[in-house]
């Protein structure tokens, strides 16, 4: 058996589960392919990164993700207010729906009047403690 283990520079296959403390799945890998990045590039949020450190092929653990190590916490100035007369499909807009503000900004309506609403433009799960089960399914 290899047991060659994960540093920091490899490129790695994943299979996950990414769960909220509560128990709601968020996302998952199942039923299509596994997650493929290279370990430390940045290209995943930091707890992820760092939590596949030290893993074998085939094995499978369950790492739990501060906020801090995710998606940051949510911040109070990326919640916009937009006056009626500001945007033109104002009548459009129902809370819960995402909306782009261009640049790739999307940003979520959170509450609205008949004055103004407002939108939310932080990561979806910025604030939340992540929970992830990721087995290593490859090291490349």
């Amino acid at each position: 058996m290899d047991a060659k283990i994960v540093v920091k520079g490899n490129h790695v296959a994943v299979n996950y589960t990414g769960k909220l403390t509560d128990g709601k799945v968020f996302d998952s890998s199942i039923g299509r392919e596994p997650l493929e990045f290279d370990v430390g590039a940045g290209q995943m949020i930091k707890g992820f990164d760092d939590g596949v450190v030290g893993m074998k092929v085939g094995e499978t653990k369950t790492i739990t993700i501060p906020p801090e190590q995710a998606y940051g916490m949510a911040d109070s100035r990326k919640l916009i207010k937009v006056d009626k007369k500001s945007f033109p499909q104002f009548d459009a807009l129902k809370v819960g729906l995402m909306v782009s503000a261009g640049n790739g900004l999307a940003g979520k309506i959170t509450s609205k009047t008949d004055a103004d609403a407002t939108i939310d433009f932080n990561h979806e799960l910025a604030g939340k403690t992540l929970v992830f089960e990721i087995t290593l399914v490859s090291i490349n």
